[in-house]
């Protein structure tokens, strides 16, 4: 017998001949069968350890310990903090459910979609909640995609901003959230499916649809354009949690003549309940977003649907000094900066409120007044010796101009 024919595996025994490959090392042999199953063994450990990472990065909280999170954060908007609570948890323990049994039960994503008008803390909401959990966060606007091949931005730079947000760690990537903002700005220009290339509004959705509901996307690692040359990053987007907002102007028409409807007839009554027609968003159900223009497919891979109340005088009372991140808490940071002793006495407070109602600017209006008031002392006093500032509502008067509110009026 040659001295070939001799060799074994120093693993397993096995001959050569009993073998298809045998490799050779040092002073040792190993088979190609003992090469496989060590490989089983290492992608076996490389998951549980990814698996301990995720547990160990994932700051995960249960509903109620996020939505006091929330709470510091964002005033009101109890049905919107409770919804974003659940969802979020529920998304959070698919991700650590244990993959060890094929016949375990498969839990579904719960992407979100908000509804509320501009500047009552759609986005906030989503912001939030990643700085909670530690996970990386894109906020992406709907209004510059199109479908591909056509100028604008094709749907798979949504996920270019995730990876960036991630420091191109893929794992990472593959288990954040991304906010689609301006969702109602793709919705479909007429009632009847496009006969013709509507590449900004239908054409979206559905280059959209795959995306929320989870499959693997090359994305050009710098964002732009493909090209054939070009390298690409494979994502798996079935673990990537989607929030979408809009503002969806107009929807309220859609959920009145829904409501009329429902109250005509003999057995109908009004006075059973009584609706709310300051506030007709809390009665927003998926067929009102059909009627808007999305199409059902996107309506369907966005179960979670919310609402954002709009904004009374007592809220933004509430949102310019409460909150942790409050605006005037903040001006008040910046005077502290320069030794600027800052006060803001409460009449002014209530004149800032008055004209963010007045002018319907919402809580960003808020930051736009506060500007408009404060910029003439952030800049003379850190060169002057003046060691306090006190904002009567004489001053805040004085400095909102009508020409000033007027710019802040037409901005809105």
């Amino acid at each position: 017998m040659s001295k070939e024919e001799n060799l074994e595996c120093s693993f397993c025994g096995r001959k050569k001949a009993e073998t298809d490959l045998l490799i050779a090392g040092m002073d040792a042999h190993i088979c190609d069968k003992c090469i496989e199953q060590a490989h089983g063994i290492v992608q076996e450990e490389i998951s549980d350890a990814k698996s301990s990472d995720l547990s160990k990065d994932l700051m995960l909280k249960k509903p109620k310990e996020i939505k006091e999170f929330l709470d510091q954060y964002i005033i009101g908007q109890l049905e919107t903090k409770r919804a974003m609570s659940v969802a979020v948890y529920n998304h959070y323990k698919r991700l650590l459910q244990k993959k060890e049994d094929e016949d375990d039960v498969e839990i579904e994503k719960s992407n979100i979609v908000l509804v509320g008008e501009t500047g009552t803390g759609k986005t906030l909401v989503a912001k939030t909640i990643a700085r909670m959990l530690n996970i990386p966060f894109a906020i992406v606007d709907a209004t510059v995609l199109t479908q591909a091949g056509y100028v604008g931005e094709d749907v798979e730079s949504i996920l270019s901003k995730l990876l960036q947000a991630a420091d191109y760690d893929v794992e990472k990537a593959q288990r954040g959230i991304i906010f689609i903002d301006e969702i109602d700005k793709i919705a479909r220009k007429g009632d009847n499916p496009s006969i013709t290339r509507d590449v900004s509004g239908e054409g979206v959705q559905q280059a959209l649809l795959k995306l929320l509901e989870g499959t693997v996307v090359n994305v050009a690692p710098k964002g732009g354009r493909k090209h054939p040359e070009q390298k690409f990053i494979e994502v798996d987007t079935k673990e990537i949690l989607f929030i979408a907002g809009g503002a969806f102007a107009g929807i309220e028409r859609f959920i009145s003549k829904r409501l009329n409807m429902q109250a005509v007839g003999f057995g109908a009554s009004l006075d059973e309940d009584k609706v709310d027609e300051e506030n007709l968003l809390q009665y927003i159900i998926p067929s009102d977003l059909k009627a808007f223009g999305l199409i059902p497919e996107i309506i369907g891979r966005l179960p979670v649907l919310s609402y954002m109340n709009p904004l009374d005088a007592k809220t933004l009372r509430a949102i310019l000094t409460e909150p942790k991140n409050a605006i005037i808490k903040q001006y008040s940071k910046l005077f502290t900066m320069d030794d600027v002793a800052f006060t803001i006495e409460e009449e002014a407070l209530n004149y800032i409120v008055e004209k963010a109602v007045e002018y319907k600017l919402g809580a960003r209006g808020l930051r736009s007044l506060c500007e408009a008031i404060f910029t003439d002392a952030m800049f003379d006093l850190p060169s002057s010796n003046e060691k306090e500032f006190n904002v009567t509502k004489e001053y805040a008067e004085a400095k909102l101009t009508n020409s000033a509110l007027k710019k802040l009026k037409a901005a809105s």
